[in-house]
C-alpha cells in the first residue's frame, strides 16, 4: 500500500466528459480519486439538487470504476460569500455551505475544500468579516453533525493567502471539523509579496492539515500556469508539508483545449508520484 493518496481536479479534464468517463481518465492516469468541483457556475451548482436516485447512480459507478470521488472543491461562495452585506446573497451561500455538505455525506466524500473568502465581487469591510464568522461557526456545526471535514483553502486575496491566516479561524472556531486545506501555489505567492518563509508558513498548519493542492504559479499569476514554468518548488513543497504530516495531495491544472489533455494528466501525474514515492 502506498504511503499517500494523490487526487485529480475535476477540471483538469474536459468539461465534455461524462463523470464516468472522467472516473475512468483519472485511473488510467493513476490518480486515486477525483476532486468533485461545485463552483459558481449554474451548471455545477445544480449538483446540489442532484435526486437521490442521481446520487446513488453515481455511487454505483465509482464503485464499478475502481476510483471514487475523495474530495469536493466548494468555489460556488465566490459568488454567494458567506459574509456578503446582502442578505439574500448571504443566505444562498449559508444553503449552499448545507447542501455540499449533503451531498458529501450522501457520496462518501470527507473533506471539503471551503474557499477563504469572507466576500470576493465586493468590499471587504468590519462588517463582512464578523458575518463570515458567524455564518463559518453554523457551517462547522453542520460539518460536524455529518461527519465531514472543512479545510480552508488559502487564496490569492489578502483575507486569507496564508496558512498563518487561515489558521487563527480554525483555532478561533476551535473544532476538529474545521482545518486547512492549502493550495501551494497562492502560499508561495504570499511568501514573495510578504517576503516571508512559505515552508514555515506550510508548518504553521502541523495537525490541522487535511490535504494539500499541488498547484503551480508565478509572481502575481495564481491559475493556468503549467508545471515545471513556474516558481514553486514541488520537492521542497511535499517535503515539509509531509513532515506535517500531510499524506492526501491534489494535483490541481485546468483543462485549456489541448488535445493532448490525456497526456497531461499522465504528465502531471507522474511528476507528483515521483517525489512522493520517496517520501517515508
Amino acid at each position: 500500500m502506498k504511503n499517500y493518496t494523490l487526487g485529480l481536479y475535476e477540471k483538469a479534464m474536459p468539461e465534455t466528459l461524462s463523470f464516468k468517463e472522467k472516473l475512468k481518465s483519472a485511473r488510467k492516469a493513476g490518480f486515486d480519486f477525483v476532486e468533485l468541483s461545485i463552483d459558481e457556475t449554474d451548471a455545477k451548482l445544480s449538483r446540489l439538487d442532484w435526486t437521490k436516485d442521481e446520487r446513488l447512480r453515481l455511487v454505483k459507478t465509482m464503485y464499478g470504476e475502481g476510483i471514487h470521488a475523495g474530495s469536493m472543491c466548494l468555489s460556488g461562495h465566490r459568488k454567494y460569500p458567506l459574509g456578503s452585506a446582502d442578505e439574500d446573497t448571504c443566505k444562498r451561500g449559508m444553503e449552499i455551505m448545507e447542501k455540499a455538505i449533503g451531498l458529501a455525506e450522501d457520496l462518501g466524500i470527507r473533506i471539503i475544500q471551503l474557499a477563504g473568502y469572507d466576500v470576493y465581487y465586493e468590499e471587504s469591510t468590519p462588517d463582512t468579516v464578523k458575518r463570515f464568522e458567524e455564518n463559518l461557526e453554523k457551517a462547522v456545526h453542520m460539518a460536524s453533525r455529518a461527519g465531514v471535514l472543512l479545510g480552508f483553502e488559502t487564496m490569492e486575496t489578502e483575507f486569507m493567502n496564508t496558512v498563518e491566516k487561515a489558521m487563527r479561524y480554525v483555532k478561533k472556531i476551535d473544532s476538529s471539523y474545521l482545518n486547512v486545506y492549502p493550495d501551494c501555489g497562492n502560499i508561495k505567492n504570499a511568501a514573495l509579496t510578504y517576503g516571508t518563509d512559505v515552508y514555515e508558513d506550510i508548518r504553521c498548519g502541523k495537525g490541522h492539515t487535511v490535504a494539500m493542492h499541488l498547484k503551480e504559479t508565478l509572481p502575481g499569476i495564481f491559475r493556468e500556469v503549467p508545471y515545471g514554468t513556474g516558481h514553486v518548488d514541488f520537492q521542497k513543497t511535499i517535503d515539509t508539508a509531509w513532515e506535517t504530516g500531510v499524506r492526501r495531495f491534489v494535483t490541481e491544472f485546468w483543462y485549456k483545449g489541448s488535445p493532448a489533455w490525456e497526456a497531461d494528466l499522465k504528465s502531471a501525474q507522474n511528476r507528483m508520484a515521483r517525489i512522493l514515492d520517496k517520501e517515508r
